[in-house]
């Protein structure tokens, strides 16, 4: 143990050596290590990062949830007219399998006729988007209120003209003032204000960004809205299994009775779609590997380059210490004592140009998330992959030198 120590003591005061003994040729050497780490663990830090805020927004939508769209969430260009033609889920297909889906835990249906300007006194907000929703809204989302409350179940099913904001309509509409409670018009008619949503945030993927729209409910917007027009309006159904049922046995349930309520013939193909939030999963994940494949490409051609110049560097030292190592070998050190102190002191090496780039990436990222929505951060597991792959790059570079100097015959290293 006393031994190993020692060696590692000189092995770290040699590789100081070779950095203040030859800085540019150093530098030079260590720039395309530094680089390709920056490379690898800046594009890993980028996409985990990013893979996190979208996973974050789409949690939004539920891993227990189905919901069936006129669309699926693929790509449909192959047979885009005949998902055209399709009839856009409506408020009959929700009361059907609210009714009988005896799988299901929540039902929830809405649809989007459209924007609105909304009046309060003097000011007014032009292009709010109307959200027409059934009570379950708040539960298939987890909207978080930031004043007041959702429908009591008497307020919806009475029709009663009470409303929600989003965060960023309340604010435009009422400045500083409370809106709860308030009155406000929209379409001629009058609505109390019950609720003003949370703030959605900065977030890359918002699979509905609430903080601009006005909620009402289906009873109350049918009044004045012909909600009943599929072809019109787009409508999508969710529906959240409850516990312990498969997502599997719920779609099989959602299909037969939404095929029963659209009279559908046995062998006429489905005309609506189910999707769940594992398909965009899937999707995103093949886009991230191909980020992550291309981060890895450019920073291995920069490594590579790195490592060719830190097995120089080796060689060089080699050389210049040939004396000296064959006065050591004289002395009695072994093979492998010579072998592990040029390993090491090649691994120092590179683990330096690794932290160096390490570091790089620590600023570049701090930087960007200052002007980007999303946090991008260097993570411990992303930094310890920077710290192997520099000293994995060291082994390789610093095997061939290490194996020539620890094959050198002592008589003839001494007189060289």
């Amino acid at each position: 143990m006393r031994l190993f120590l020692k060696i590692i003591t000189e092995s770290i005061r040699q590789a100081w050596q070779q950095l203040a003994g030859n800085k540019l040729r150093t530098f030079l050497s260590l720039l395309g290590i530094s680089i390709g780490i920056l490379c690898i663990v800046g594009v890993l830090s980028a996409v985990s990062s990013l893979q996190r805020n979208v996973e974050g927004s789409l949690s939004k939508l539920g891993d227990d949830v189905v919901y069936v769209d006129k669309w699926p969430w693929r790509d449909v260009s192959d047979s885009w007219w005949d998902y055209f033609q399709r009839p856009h889920p409506d408020f009959a297909d929700y009361e059907a399998v609210k009714e009988r889906v005896q799988t299901a835990a929540i039902t929830s249906f809405w649809t989007v006729p459209g924007s609105r300007t909304l009046e309060y006194e003097s000011n007014n907000v032009q292009g709010a988007i109307l959200l027409v929703s059934t009570p379950e809204l708040d539960r298939i989302f987890n909207i978080e209120i930031g004043r007041g409350r959702f429908w009591s179940p008497a307020e919806y099913y009475s029709g009663a003209d009470k409303l929600l904001l989003g965060y960023k309509v309340a604010t435009e509409l009422f400045g500083s003032i409370n809106p709860v409670g308030k009155e406000i018009k929209m379409q001629g008619r009058r609505f109390e204000v019950i609720g003003v949503l949370a703030a959605s945030g900065d977030e890359l993927i918002n699979p509905l960004d609430f903080d601009d729209v006005v909620i009402a409910g289906y009873n109350n917007a049918s009044r004045y809205v012909n909600l009943r027009t599929s072809d019109r309006w787009s409508g999508t159904l969710a529906v959240k299994a409850k516990s312990g049922v498969s997502l599997e046995q719920l779609q099989d349930d959602i299909r037969g009775t939404i095929r029963r309520e659209r009279r559908l013939r046995p062998r006429e193909d489905d005309n609506f779609s189910m999707n769940q939030l594992s398909m965009v999963a899937d999707q995103l994940e093949g886009f991230f590997g191909a980020l992550r494949g291309v981060g890895f490409i450019i920073g291995f051609l920069s490594i590579l380059v790195g490592g060719v110049s830190v097995a120089n560097i080796m060689f060089v030292s080699v050389k210049e210490r040939t004396s000296l190592i064959g006065v050591k070998k004289a002395l009695g050190a072994k093979k492998y004592v010579i072998l592990i102190e040029f390993l090491i002191e090649s691994i120092i090496l590179c683990l330096i140009g690794g932290l160096i780039g390490l570091f790089l990436v620590f600023v570049i990222t701090s930087g960007i998330s200052q002007v980007i929505p999303f946090d991008i951060t260097l993570d411990f597991f992303n930094a310890m992959v920077g710290i192997v792959l520099s000293a994995l790059i060291g082994i390789v570079s610093g095997m061939v030198p290490a194996l020539l100097a620890a094959r050198l015959d002592p008589v003839e290293a001494m007189r060289s």
